[in-house]
């Protein structure tokens, strides 16, 4: 495996060495920040263990100096009642700023997170680029409403921003999940604090670089801090704060929730975690199509998916076949650096992570599921936190490994024999995120999708995504949800106003 030297020349040249040599700094009203305080968190690369750089972890005093910037430049209405073609203009525009630096975006997102380059460059940012073109295309089509009341009165609603809006970004996709939840907040005419994950944020830091080299947007609009969960917690508990938008796990969106209760009930948005059922019928359509793209939907980005099938549920009749097909296509995955030619997976995102999925193995076995594919006993290269695509077989709906959320490339497989039986085994995790169903019955289709407790159901293809599709999950994987229209609501707030006439 490379060294990070060789990987920072070949991703590219002399740019990304330099570059991650520069002080990392807060970016606030339009210009970058010092911190006031000394604490830093050090960024690993995942591939090799070696530092990065280190970044400044924002302190009480450093984001009170920050959400004073945004509330001013929100209560100012230098972007909430700016035209609306200036605010469509400058949503392209970023979009357009993130498809020029595509190359460093995903080379800063591979280093820091261990994901492929080419899943960097080719999922992720191209989807970052063309979420601010979608929510551009809304800015001037949200309308309020004339509502039938007594004669006498005219009342209508309003769609206004709602405030300074903090975006707590998770390590798995640090831009994607980003510009996710920056476009349609801007869109709204809302002032935005981005907080990326401590483990990844030297993609966000570098769109902010880029936003305020090319963009053009007014002071204290797009502000981002660094920090760890401590800040975090300050900002859930922050009183001008009016919104939170946060995407992690369940444990922490509780403590987010607990932290607006406690302050002043600023509106929250949680997009939480998962542990999707994917359930194969006898009588699906291609057998090698579902094994085929159940492995991929899998074990892609590492298994650091929220909506990711942990949970394969398979028809007994052709269960052994399935599982053959599983490992046998798992069992070639290759781990390595994320700018290694010939990669198929790189390694977790960083070590508490890497050793939390390696317990949850060894819990695996312990709780007396049949491990067939990869596990412990199968390292990785030498460097590094790799963990082999794992499969377990013959697991029981109870066991720990089926109910609890890994966040890895660990899949287990459960048993079951008729539809009646699939359905309550698909539905008794704490999670509801998504669900994916495999038949060729089209009845079966419909009544198994009304059925499943999942936020997204997919039919003969696991895993599909767009804009204008709402992104969320029921149960303990979250509130609200993303993208689409859905997300809108999530940025606005109503007023209703009578007149007496």
């Amino acid at each position: 495996m490379s060294n990070s030297k060789e990987v920072l020349q070949k991703a590219k040249g002399s740019w990304a060495q330099s570059w991650l040599k520069e002080p990392k700094l807060f970016y606030t009203n339009g210009n970058f920040q010092k911190p006031q305080g000394n604490r830093t968190w050090k960024v690993v690369n995942p591939s090799s263990e070696e530092v990065l750089c280190e970044v400044p972890i924002a302190n009480a005093e450093d984001l009170n100096s920050v959400v004073k910037s945004a509330n001013l430049a929100f209560t100012q209405g230098t972007w909430s009642e700016a035209p609306r073609k200036m605010r469509r203009e400058a949503l392209i525009r970023i979009g357009a700023l993130v498809r020029e630096h595509a190359e460093e975006l995903a080379t800063l997102e591979s280093l820091a997170n261990g994901k492929l380059f080419s899943e960097s460059f080719i999922d992720d940012i191209p989807e970052s680029a063309d979420v601010f073109d979608y929510y551009a295309g809304w800015i001037d089509k949200i309308y309020g409403e004339t509502v039938p009341v007594d004669p006498g009165f005219l009342n209508y609603t309003r769609k206004e921003p709602v405030g300074v809006c903090a975006l707590l970004v998770p390590w798995n996709f640090p831009l994607l999940l980003a510009c996710w939840k920056i476009a349609p907040a801007l869109a709204m005419g809302n002032t935005v604090i981005v907080k990326p994950s401590e483990y990844t944020p030297l993609s966000v830091l570098r769109l902010a670089e880029i936003i305020h080299e090319k963009a053009q947007l007014p002071p204290g609009v797009f502000n981002v801090v660094t920090g760890d969960a401590e800040t975090g917690k300050l900002i859930s508990e922050h009183p001008q704060i009016h919104k939170v938008s946060f995407t992690g796990s369940t444990a922490v969106g509780k403590k987010v929730l607990t932290g607006s209760a406690q302050s002043n009930l600023k509106t929250v948005t949680l997009e939480l975690g998962g542990k999707s059922p994917n359930i194969l019928f006898a009588d699906l359509p291609d057998l090698e199509a579902a094994i085929e793209r159940s492995c991929t939907a899998m074990f892609s980005h590492k298994g650091e998916k929220c909506s990711e099938p942990t949970r394969i549920l398979i028809e007994d009749s052709i269960y052994e076949k399935v599982i053959t097909g599983l490992v046998e296509r798992a069992s070639k995955i290759r781990l390595g650096d994320a700018f290694q030619e010939g990669v198929d997976q790189g390694p977790q995102a960083h070590q508490a992570h890497y050793q939390k999925v390696l317990s949850y193995i060894e819990l695996g076995l312990k709780e007396g599921a049949k491990l067939v594919c990869g596990g412990i006993s199968e390292p990785g290269p030498q460097k590094g936190f790799f963990v082999r695509p794992t499969i377990f077989s013959e697991v029981k709906p109870e066991m720990r490994i089926a109910q609890e959320e890994i966040f890895g490339p660990v899949l287990v497989a459960i048993r079951f024999k008729t539809e009646e039986e699939a359905i309550p085994i698909a539905n008794q995790t704490p999670y509801g995120l998504a669900a994916g169903l495999w038949t060729s019955d089209l009845s079966r289709a419909h009544r198994v999708a009304a059925r499943l407790d999942s936020g997204m159901v997919f039919v003969n293809r696991y895993g599909c995504y767009d804009f204008a599709s709402p992104f969320g999950g029921f149960k303990q994987s979250g509130w609200g949800k993303e993208m689409a229209l859905h997300s809108l609501e999530a940025y606005t707030k109503t007023k209703s106003v009578w007149i007496k006439l």
